[in-house]
């Protein structure tokens, strides 16, 4: 089980087995929670007012502009320097972070190199973050049911250029498997790839599903050969105290899933 802050206040580092030098960190909508420092923007956890309230990192959904800027600039004091944000386009271009210096489209990042951070922003999509077991490289992705359905993994993967058996990945917040209903035309784009897709949806009256999309995630994983998956306990919907959700909100902030190599 990932281990929450007190009162789920705060960001949050994922429970798994990564090597000493590889470091990550999850938001949520609650800040950053640096404590009584005198500074307001770090004493509230972030400024976004409502629906963004209080630590958006989002700067396309319409948010303040200059509450956005704050709560990255916040962000950034944990990190060994600015994320490599992204426009997120729910397809499955993967960038190298450190190459980049603005954002470009793309849904996942990789680096080899020391103190790049990769990142990406989710309100209800599955992020993971991805190293390996020796800590030369580390990646993000974001995996919306299209990004996921098209390849965004194994794209992600490719780009790590690395065995399989050396590779662990955890599955951060992402709608779960209760609340993530989907057509007839997103059960059969899955299973037209991997028939054990199946197993993912759960009939629903009306005829729509329900999609684990944590489940569809896994398989394509072990597909690959990568069996050390950790995460993928969390619900965006259902935790509205800790997490933004669009499906559950429509207008909301973002959430940012970053790891770097230390």
């Amino acid at each position: 089980m990932t281990s929450l802050p007190p009162n789920a206040l705060h960001c949050f580092t994922p429970d798994w087995p990564a090597p000493a030098n590889v470091k990550a960190l999850q938001t949520t909508r609650n800040g950053f929670g640096f404590g009584f420092t005198g500074d307001a923007a770090s004493d509230r956890g972030g400024v976004s007012l409502a629906p963004y309230d209080r630590f958006n990192l989002g700067s396309h959904v319409n948010d303040d502009p200059a509450h956005v800027a704050a709560n990255r600039a916040l962000l950034t004091q944990a990190l060994p320097q600015a994320p490599a944000w992204l426009n997120q386009v729910h397809g499955i271009h993967v960038v190298d972070a450190a190459s980049i210096s603005e954002p470009v489209d793309a849904d996942a990042s990789y680096t080899h190199q020391r103190g790049a951070v990769s990142v990406v922003m989710t309100a209800d999509c599955l992020p993971l973050l991805f190293c390996d077991r020796a800590g030369t490289v580390v990646a993000a992705a974001h995996a919306g049911w299209r990004g996921l359905c098209n390849g965004v993994i194994e794209a992600t993967v490719a780009k790590m250029d690395c065995p399989a058996s050396d590779i662990l990945v955890w599955l951060g917040p992402a709608i779960g498997p209760s609340a993530f209903e989907v057509g007839d035309e997103v059960r059969a784009a899955f299973m037209a790839i991997d028939a054990q897709a199946e197993l993912a949806f759960k009939k629903q009256d009306g005829g729509k599903w329900l999609a684990d999309i944590n489940l569809l995630a896994r398989q394509r994983l072990h597909t690959l050969g990568i069996t050390a998956i950790y995460g993928g306990d969390q619900c965006t919907v259902t935790q509205a105290e800790t997490y933004f959700s669009y499906r559950r909100d429509g207008q909301t902030g973002r959430l940012a899933s970053l790891i770097w190599l230390e």
